[in-house]
């Protein structure tokens, strides 16, 4: 007998988007899309494309971009939300929109200050505004984890009769634990007498370590549809985590009578991606995609992998993207094999001026650096699309003098909005100095929240990955910077982060918008 379809909904670019210092730029937003379509994601939810001009503008373009995945927008349960999310899911040959509003208690009384059966009014109206647009539209009771149960019932089926067909129930502050979701969903579908003419979805959110089992248990108690995120990634401790969720659907195949269509090759290359678009670092023993999932220290373990891979191993590295590079990229490769390269990563160069950019950038880092990596290409293609960004300030050289016992100093030429500039500073360490340098010149006013630095692979030639967040008047940014010379990544990523900084606010950040 055939099993259900589980139907995956990825929010990296939406809910993913309001962990701070995780805004994600119109380019960066269409690259994800592009991976998620070859991971064969069922829904993107490309953002919240009301939130302001640059958030529409990003939507409408992965809309564009994306032809096999449904493109959906958020919007609250408002006309204008509405109005301008079905013009940016336009171009999409799939479209979705997904309008919410909040049904707990605490939220109806101290945040909408609305009573229940307005609520119910206004989340009928907004569903049939959504049927205007398209017939595929999706409903959220925001905080349903903490919402009463009748209720919950009376607004999804309001929902339903208006045109809604999937009703999301989403553990907004991921309060519950697996039995009261599991519970709680069979309970739904027994009082909701139009049930059977929706999906219904779970939306879970990590604060408890409990998003993945909870969604899992909502699977087994009838919901078709799980809401999930690249790694995990997401506000405060994040969502659910798509690949953690589909290989347990995968690998416990025998328990949960569901199977997705994800393309399960494509996880680790999108996890990478996104990780290296947010500068999010993921932890070496994150299941599935960290750099530990399927490493075997122990020597009982590795003896019996050796003898029987399945004594310690559940599933198989290979299946969901590891060591997938069977061509070794070096001073010596061509054009060909790099162009060839970027093609199974997903990467698309506008024309040939940016090919031949990227494949000079990728003979100088080879000079430098024995072997190539998928991760040194992403990368390449990060820097070589930072600097082609308008910029203020940027990098032209660097000299850096360390000794034991003395103050590190810094020299830099750089240019500021196109002319050349000196600075020198001292400071407790030779980043230190180059950030203090900088800032003698740029006087940012902001404040450093965060510098990482993260490996990109592995030996003593690796690159240097850094992240630099800042943070001004409640704004953040994250720049990135990667270099074999970890002083001179710190010095582009910082750069970078003072680029975004400065910049005119096109947009306002998700974090400061309602979401689910």
């Amino acid at each position: 007998m055939a099993k259900d379809r589980l139907i995956i909904f990825d929010t990296t670019m939406r809910d993913g988007e309001q962990s701070p210092g995780a805004s994600m730029t119109r380019d960066e937003k269409v690259r994800i899309g592009k991976a998620l379509e070859r991971l064969k994601v069922d829904v993107i939810e490309a953002g919240f494309a009301v939130a302001s001009p640059g958030d529409f503008e990003a939507v409408k373009a992965v809309a564009s971009a994306v032809t096999e995945s449904t493109v959906c927008s958020l919007a609250r349960a408002l006309d204008k939300d509405i109005e301008v999310a079905a013009d940016a899911i336009a171009p999409a040959p799939r479209r979705r929109i997904h309008t919410f509003i909040a049904t707990s208690p605490i939220h109806m009384q101290h945040k909408l200050k609305m009573q229940p059966d307005q609520v119910v009014e206004q989340a009928v109206r907004a569903v049939k505004k959504a049927r205007q647009y398209t017939d595929d539209v999706e409903f959220s009771a925001e905080d349903a984890g903490r919402s009463d149960l009748d209720f919950l019932a009376r607004v999804f089926e309001a929902a339903i009769d208006a045109g809604a067909t999937t009703c999301n129930f989403p553990d907004t502050v991921g309060y519950n634990l697996p039995f009261q979701i599991e519970d709680t969903i069979r309970e739904l579908l027994t009082k909701i007498p139009n049930a059977d003419k929706a999906i219904f979805s779970v939306h879970c959110h990590n604060d408890l370590g409990l998003a993945v089992a909870n969604s899992l248990a909502a699977v087994r108690a009838g919901c078709r549809q799980i809401e999930c995120t690249i790694n995990g990634l997401g506000e405060r401790a994040g969502n659910t985590s798509l690949e953690e969720v589909v290989m347990a659907v995968r690998t416990r195949a025998d328990i949960v009578d569901v199977e997705t269509g994800i393309d399960i090759q494509h996880i680790v290359p999108a996890s990478r991606l996104v990780s290296s678009v947010t500068g999010f670092p993921v932890q070496p023993n994150k299941a599935i995609v960290g750099a530990n999932a399927f490493a075997h220290e122990s020597g009982i373990h590795q003896d019996g992998v050796l003898k029987h891979r399945e004594t310690y191993e559940i599933m198989r590295a290979e299946d969901v993207g590891w060591n997938t590079n069977r061509m070794v990229l070096g001073k010596h490769s061509g054009r060909a094999a790099f162009k060839s390269r970027l093609e199974e990563l997903g990467i698309v160069l506008a024309d040939d001026d940016a090919l031949n950019d990227a494949f000079a950038r990728f003979k100088d880092l080879a000079d430098r650096k024995h072997e190539i990596f998928d991760e040194d290409i992403q990368a390449l293609m990060n820097a070589q699309q930072i600097e082609a960004e308008e910029a203020r300030f940027a990098l032209d050289d660097l000299i850096v003098t360390s000794q034991m016992g003395v103050a590190p100093v810094a020299k830099l030429k750089l240019r500021v909005d196109g002319r050349a500039v000196d600075a020198e500073a001292q400071g407790d360490g030779p980043v230190d100095a180059v950030y203090k340098a900088i800032e003698s010149v740029a006087d940012s006013q902001s404040d450093l929240k965060l510098y990482s630095v993260n490996a990109i692979t592995t030996g003593t030639d690796s690159q240097g990955e850094v992240t630099v967040r800042l943070e001004k008047s409640g704004r953040i940014v994250n720049g990135l910077g990667a270099d074999t010379d970890i002083v001179v990544a710190s010095a582009k990523a910082y750069l970078h982060a003072l680029n975004l900084i400065m910049r005119p606010l096109d947009r306002q950040h998700p974090q400061k918008s309602e979401g689910i």
